[in-house]
C-alpha cells in the first residue's frame, strides 16, 4: 500500500499497483508506511485516552453473564433462584 496524508490530518491507504491513482486528491501529500503506522497508533492511543474510566472499566469487566454464572458455581444464590438456573443447565448442558 501507499500511503498519503490529507490537509485535515486523516491517512488514507492506496494500492501499489497505481490501480487507484485516480482516485488520490491532488492535495493529499505521500508519507511513508511507518509514518501511516504512528499516525495510526497515536490516534488509537488519543481514542483510548479520551474514554472515561466508566468506559476502560467496562471494557475488560467479564460480562455480567459470565459473572452471574461465577456466582452460581460459588453458591451464592439464594435456593430457590439456583434451583431455577440448574434446572436450565440441565435441559441445555454444553457440548464440550
Amino acid at each position: 500500500m501507499k500511503h498519503y496524508l490529507s490537509p485535515e490530518g486523516s491517512v488514507f491507504a492506496y494500492e501499489l499497483d497505481g490501480s487507484q491513482d485516480h482516485l488520490i486528491p491532488s492535495n493529499y501529500t505521500p508519507i511513508t508506511t511507518e509514518d501511516a503506522l504512528n499516525r495510526s497508533m497515536s490516534f488509537q492511543e488519543e481514542m483510548f485516552n479520551a474514554l472515561t474510566y466508566a468506559q476502560k472499566r467496562q471494557a475488560e469487566y467479564p460480562s455480567v453473564g459470565d459473572q452471574l454464572d461465577a456466582l452460581f458455581h460459588a453458591g451464592i444464590f439464594p435456593s430457590e433462584m439456583s434451583e431455577v438456573i440448574q434446572s436450565i443447565k440441565d435441559k441445555y448442558p454444553k457440548h464440550v
